[in-house]
């Protein structure tokens, strides 16, 4: 799994509404959840689809003239390998500079600090 590649925005976005709908799911119904802004035609919907497959992240099959498709990795698993990807190149893997950037960036609430130290607490 830590092979696997980051996925271009367009391919993360058909993996997330994958991910958050019962398996398996037709064109269709991917077709049916994409974002109001999104024009894309079938046939880009589909080569995104054939894309993920060959890639790994999908497997599919057909029922009757529709084909059906079943993520193989899971979506926690996945940004797990983006997170990863990011602390090491943008934060040299310190989770404490990611905390300082954050934090010296005005992007965490009193109520976040708060969560943060809770949770450092807890795991000792």
């Amino acid at each position: 799994m830590a092979s696997m590649k980051k996925l271009p925005d367009a391919e993360f976005e058909i993996m997330k509404i994958i991910w958050r709908n019962p398996s398996p799911i037709t064109t269709l119904q991917i077709m049916d959840k994409l974002s109001p802004d999104r024009s894309w035609k079938p046939q880009t919907v589909l080569t995104m689809l054939v894309r993920l497959a060959e890639k790994g992240f999908l497997t599919s099959g057909r029922v009757g003239r529709e084909r059906n498709y079943t993520s193989v990795i899971e979506e926690d698993d996945y940004m797990q390998i983006e997170i990863e990807g990011f602390m090491d190149r943008y934060h040299g893997n310190s989770v404490g500079s990611l905390v300082k950037t954050l934090y010296d960036g005005a992007k965490l609430s009193e109520e976040e600090i708060k969560d943060l130290k809770n949770w450092l607490n807890e795991r000792g």
